[in-house]
């Protein structure tokens, strides 16, 4: 590595100590290759070393783009700039995702209606936004000798959203918890 660190230093080569990073000029040791110019066309298979010395006639790197090819594919171009481009586009591809939430919505047994429209109205402002919502029914002391009888309140709970919703995992008894989750219906 000292010597990969003097090289780069003194400006004979470029060196990567990343491994998600390409390979550049000299670190390329593949014995043929399939070229790409800098202006993006064709140049055909041929050896590294022909490659590199057309890079460096250019004044330019030779980067390899795509090494799981056969051959491996590579390409004259400035690496500065090269690697300034592959962020820009990461960071605009980033900006595109959306990552979809889980919310939580806590009932109870004994919820009376205005609370549970209130919470119906909570898990449809999630659901609009795209989040999926997962309504817990949790019982306390002896309601859980009711846990059957109070299934009706999420079925309730999942029939006043399925306009805006679907019930992707029915509700289920776990331990002290009666859980259900809903989905966003898909736009179309």
């Amino acid at each position: 590595m000292l010597s990969a660190i003097f090289l780069l230093e003194f400006g004979e080569g470029k060196v990567i100590s990343n491994n998600n990073e390409c390979q550049i000029n000299e670190q390329i040791r593949d014995k043929e290759i399939r070229l790409i110019g800098e202006n993006g066309e064709q140049r055909g298979i041929m050896s590294a070393k022909d490659a590199l010395k057309l890079a460096e006639e250019a004044g330019l790197d030779l980067v390899k783009i795509v090494p799981n090819a056969k051959p491996p594919v590579c390409r004259i171009v400035d690496y500065s700039k090269y690697k300034y481009e592959q962020a820009r586009r990461e960071k605009e591809a980033k900006k595109k995702q959306r990552v979809t939430e889980v919310k939580e919505i806590r009932l109870s047994p004994n919820i009376d209606t205005n609370d549970l429209n209130t919470k119906t109205a909570a898990a449809s402002k999630f659901l609009l936004k795209g989040d999926k919502v997962k309504v817990t029914l949790r019982f306390r002391g002896r309601e859980i000798s009711r846990m059957a009888m109070s299934k009706h309140i999420l079925d309730d709970f999942a029939s006043s959203l399925s306009e805006i919703a679907n019930v992707e995992k029915p509700p289920k008894a776990e331990g002290r918890n009666m859980t259900m989750f809903l989905a966003p219906k898909s736009k179309k």
